[in-house]
């Protein structure tokens, strides 16, 4: 299995760090594109370095190389999840306006008809916020900002990242034990 990972500078570097360890974990190759806004936001936000972040990926692609094999239809994956996705990404994606590699990625895996996931991390929306994710799930993108299950009774923040993290493995089809299903 083959997944790309985009990481943008929205808050919530973690969602996307916890992504990466999993798959690597489960030998599931992974390319990762880091933004420079994703960059600070895990100096800022975790206590990880950028170099052990792009380890946990089987390839790292910077933001302005459009030439990356994940920015053609002929590269063939199983799915893109952006984790975090800002609403500067959000947009982009909505408008078909690929200025970097991460929205790139996402157009071309909307044009293909591959599975996208945009983890979605800003509060409150705006009404742009909405009609831009509004257009992208009628086109079948999967919006899923991270929201907490409390039914889970989480008792840490790692708890809280490791639902929405299991979430995001369901809707790629990838089996995991991270999360108590509902009735278990």
């Amino acid at each position: 299995m083959r997944i790309v990972v985009g990481i943008t500078g929205a808050t919530g570097a973690i969602y996307g760090i916890t992504l990466l360890e999993y798959l690597r974990s489960h030998d599931v190759e992974t390319h990762l594109i880091l933004s420079n806004w994703g960059k600070c936001t895990i100096e800022l936000e975790t206590n990880q370095t950028i170099e052990k972040v792009t380890k946990l990926a089987s390839c790292t692609y910077r933001e302005d190389d459009q030439a990356a094999p994940v920015s053609s239809g002929s590269f063939i994956h199983h799915g893109m999840v952006v984790v975090p996705c800002s609403m500067k990404t959000l947009s982009a994606v909505a408008h078909g306006y690929t200025d970097n590699l991460i929205s790139r990625a996402a157009d071309v895996t909307i044009k293909e008809g591959r599975k996208l996931i945009l983890v979605t991390r800003e509060s409150p929306l705006s009404a742009i916020h909405l009609e831009n994710m509004l257009k992208l799930a009628r086109l079948g993108v999967t919006i899923m900002p991270p929201m907490p299950a409390f039914y889970q009774k989480p008792q840490t923040i790692k708890d809280i990242v490791l639902h929405s993290t299991g979430r995001i493995l369901d809707h790629l089809g990838i089996e995991h034990n991270m999360i108590r299903r509902w009735g278990e």
